[in-house]
């Protein structure tokens, strides 16, 4: 039951990071997680987990590294080879050596091959991290490849020099010619076991499809399980299981090129389900490296006999240390080799080199005893040391790669605006295509309505070539404007309410949609004030008796549109006054234009047309929420791919809240 509990409140802690980041996205959702992990440590009545190494590389590092394998572009990795095997096998050995004697020199309580075993599970720079923190800002292309080619290898490398180094440790006796030639052994084997396996387990798929047996939940488990026996048989035949994860994942994405064609719908299941499962799994890595620091600090700090400050300047001089020898080692193969690197950019293949999970989990498989019985010399402090030093390279990055990667340039507003609208129409192609996925018998003709809405407003975008040629100061004017109409229609209703020119029903309905309009039009610091001020309306309406759903004949529908329209013309009125003519890009004059359009809208619009029936109209109001939901998740997903930046993300949304409301305005009174 306590596990249970402990998994459960790690799940909550990854939505809760998710919220989190949607309303601080310059901090990235691995810091984040690993902060509230921490947190939920270090409070009364605290989730408390023991780390279980070998657990923790079987659950999580092997179906991660198993699906970079199958993601990451075969050609690219191909190509950049060279450099992939210079950052993850001689780097790897490289900072080892120097590390290793480095950590011994400073620190002469630790043994020189336990020297060498933090230095050798420092080497690994995480996949998981570096796709976390890559995907917020636009690293070059090739850059990225390196990075997750380089996070695919040295885990392997890392890891099986940090096992003979804590083996020498352990017995006292240490070869490097044992020790290269079973480095060679493990991670070739690692490679061959994983392509191997992956064969048979495709072969085995194609018997259960020959035999039919094309059932999608019996070969989505088969994919699901794959990683694991990867794993578990390369570990049992003493080999690299990670490699041979990798190697798996690669020869499954080969595969799947070939039958992903056949098999469509199998596809569609796969993409779905394994996001969903690499979301969790990605969440809980940086919640658990959270829950562990706290108990890893605490050790340290509270022994007499460790100077904090001390240690922790040991962490930082080692965390330089390894910057300066990342540096160095790229541009040397830069400089040797035929393709040269910007000096920007071996920067950020320096900071890039993040460390994370794997590191802390090779530094907990530390045995707490020698062969000899006696305790493993100063295992505490190799674990704290290699906890502080994820720390730190994760930190580093954070801060240091959004200030140096590129940042999008626009030449000018033509051109901003053209940027702008192209990606609205892919996003709202995004909500399109949703709206034909989630399309049935049931609501069929709900969905066409609003696909032919969503199109109409693509092909609209299309044909005005200037619209929305504004600067973000104009943006934040035209929104006060936007409010300021909403206030204007409020004092008409009040004025007609006041002279029994309409019912305090139909009031009542017209101020409850101006304040839906307003929340959802409101930015941010906004927000709260319209959340508290809506339930403060809800609290009223339960004491006064007016909290029950209104019910609409259509002469209510009639006398609303009506009041629509007198409101507008109001607004209209009040702006008039308000326009300066002679200034440049008025504000006024979208939100002039926004409420003639309105007008148009009504006029044009029968006395009640309203043929159809109330489950359609409640339908196409849900499926205009689906599709609203569905451009935010799209929007979403291609800023943390990396494929727009949080500015242009920031203006997507306000168009976004800007449908939404016209939607909503629509969907209550037409």
């Amino acid at each position: 039951m306590e596990i249970f509990v402990i998994v459960l409140v790690m799940l909550v802690l990854i939505g809760v990071s998710n919220v989190i980041y949607r309303y601080i996205p310059f901090i990235p959702v691995p810091l984040i997680q690993i902060v509230l992990g921490a947190v939920i440590t270090v409070i009364p009545f605290g989730v408390h987990l023991h780390l279980e190494p070998e657990l923790f590389f079987i659950l999580f590092i092997a179906p991660l590294l198993y699906n970079d394998g199958k993601n990451t572009p075969r050609d690219e990795l191909w190509r950049l080879r060279a450099p992939i095997l210079l950052l993850s096998v001689g780097l790897v050995f490289v900072t080892v050596f120097v590390i290793g004697y480095t950590i011994h020199w400073m620190i002469p309580t630790i043994p020189l091959a336990a020297a060498f075993g933090l230095a050798a599970i420092l080497s690994p720079t995480d996949a998981v991290a570096v796709g976390a923190l890559a995907g917020r800002i636009q690293l070059p292309k090739s850059l990225m490849r390196l990075l997750e080619g380089e996070a695919l290898m040295n885990d392997a490398s890392g890891l099986v020099a940090f096992k003979f180094a804590v083996a020498a440790a352990m017995t006292g006796v240490f070869s490097w010619q044992k020790a290269s030639f079973s480095f060679i052994v493990i991670a070739a084997g690692g490679l061959l076991v994983g392509a191997v396996l992956a064969f048979i387990i495709i072969g085995i798929r194609h018997l259960l499809r020959r035999a039919g047996l094309e059932d999608e939940t019996m070969h989505m488990l088969l994919q699901l399980v794959t990683p694991f026996l990867l794993y578990l048989v390369a570990e049992e035949l003493g080999v690299s299981g990670i490699l041979a994860a990798v190697a798996g994942g690669i020869v499954h994405a080969i595969e799947d090129d070939r039958v992903d064609h056949s098999m469509p719908r199998l596809k569609s299941v796969s993409v779905n389900t394994w996001s969903v499962i690499l979301f969790i799994l990605n969440g809980l890595v940086f919640v658990i490296l959270g829950l562990q620091i706290p108990q890893v600090t605490t050790v340290i700090f509270k022994d007499p006999g460790f100077n904090n400050l001390e240690v922790i300047g040991y962490a930082v001089i080692i965390f330089v240390l390894l910057l300066v020898l990342r540096f160095v080692w790229t541009f040397l193969f830069t400089w040797i080799g035929k393709d040269k690197l910007s000096f920007k950019v071996i920067i950020l293949t320096t900071i890039s080199g993040v460390r994370g999970a794997v590191t802390l989990a090779g530094a907990f498989s530390v045995p707490l005893l020698l062969n000899n019985g006696s305790p493993f010399p100063q295992r505490d402090l190799i674990i704290f040391l290699a906890a502080f030093i994820i720390l730190l390279s994760l930190l580093t990055a954070s801060i240091l790669l959004p200030l140096i990667a590129k940042k999008r340039v626009i030449a000018d507003e033509t051109e901003q605006a053209h940027e702008e609208r192209e990606w609205q129409m892919k996003v709202m192609g995004a909500a399109i295509r949703h709206l034909e996925h989630v399309s049935h018998e049931a609501n069929e003709e709900a969905i066409e309505s609003v696909i032919a809405e969503y199109r109409r407003m693509i092909l609209q975008m299309e044909m005005i070539e200037n619209q929305n040629r504004q600067l973000p100061s104009r943006r934040q004017k035209e929104l006060e404007m936007r409010i300021i109409a909403l206030d204007i229609e409020r004092k008409y209703v009040d004025e007609q309410l006041e002279k029994g020119a309409i019912s305090e029903k139909h009031a009542n309905f017209y101020f409850k949609m101006l304040d839906q309009i307003e929340l959802i039009l409101a930015n941010r610091l906004h927000l709260w004030r319209m959340v508290l001020k809506g339930l403060w309306n809800k609290v009223k309406a339960s004491f006064n008796g007016s909290g029950y759903k209104l019910a609409f004949t259509d002469a209510d529908i009639t006398a609303l549109r009506g009041l629509r329209l007198q409101c507008s013309e109001a607004v209209l009125e009040e702006m008039d006054a308000r326009c300066a003519p002679e200034a440049k890009d008025d504000p006024t004059e979208c939100v002039t234009a926004y409420y003639h359009q309105i007008i148009s809208r009504m006029k044009a619009m029968p006395i009640h047309s309203r043929n159809k029936t109330h489950d359609f109209h409640e339908a196409r109001k849900e499926l205009h929420w689906v599709a609203i939901q569905a451009e935010r998740d799209e929007v979403q997903s291609l800023y943390e791919k990396g494929t727009i930046d949080r500015e242009l993300a920031s203006t997507l949304r306000r168009h976004i809240r800007d449908r939404e409301a016209a939607m909503y305005e629509e969907d209550e009174i037409g």
